[in-house]
């Protein structure tokens, strides 16, 4: 499966996507190649540690071929979203927020599945850290059969009506295949004019992280 000369500057990629498998095989089929696609060029998966749906599919996929899968959970979605075996590392945390920090901190660049409510908000949020200027890390959404079309009409939108500067619409990046989303990561070049100290907020995280790890513990 790997293909000879294929390098990445990144060593793993963070992976938000459905908890359900969705109605279309070709979501399923994008899932797969995206796995496939890390494996080729040697990069390790972060996602959210669920053991159904597209989540399942891609860390079996990114398992089975012997990169390393890290999966961050709430321990309050672990019966929800674990109804099987899972692979690789799995880390319980207290809560959504904890898992976002944690999944952002393991990564070096994120993309999107197809996926609903939880997908959207995790996207979202990892977007707009890198509109303040948080991280610089790529962004990328996997569209497949078109499924991003309206939140990236949404998007050009809030640019044109002012609330989204042209320069961060550019923050992310979108693809109808796993293979061009992950060359187009590969080459973006972060533009944003950050409002956030960087080292402060990852300080300010570490804090966080040793608090919520003592509420785990009691």
């Amino acid at each position: 499966m790997e293909e000879e000369g294929v390098k990445s500057r990144f060593k793993s990629v963070c992976v938000f996507c459905g908890s359900s498998i969705g109605k279309r095989n070709s979501y399923r089929d994008a899932a797969l190649e995206l796995g496939q696609e890390l494996v080729s060029r040697k990069l390790d998966l972060v996602y959210g540690g669920g053991s159904a749906g597209l989540m399942g599919l891609i860390s079996q996929e990114v398992h089975r071929h012997g990169r390393h899968v890290l999966g961050i959970i709430p321990k309050t979605l672990m019966s929800k979203e674990i109804t099987g075996e899972t692979v690789g590392e799995v880390r319980a945390v207290a809560n959504m927020h904890q898992r976002k920090a944690e999944m952002a901190r393991h990564s070096d660049c994120f993309i999107a599945l197809p996926g609903g409510y939880g997908t959207l908000e995790e996207l979202l949020e990892v977007i707009t850290w890198a509109q303040l200027g948080i991280h610089d890390k790529p962004v990328g959404l996997l569209n497949v059969d078109g499924y991003y079309n309206y939140l990236l009409t949404f998007i050009d939108q809030a640019v044109d009506d002012g609330f989204i500067k042209p320069s961060q619409r550019h923050i992310i990046v979108s693809a109808p295949n796993a293979r061009e989303l992950v060359q187009k990561l590969e080459d973006y070049v972060p533009v944003h004019d950050g409002v956030v100290a960087k080292v402060r907020w990852e300080v300010e995280q570490v804090e966080l992280n040793a608090s919520l790890q003592s509420e785990i513990a009691r």
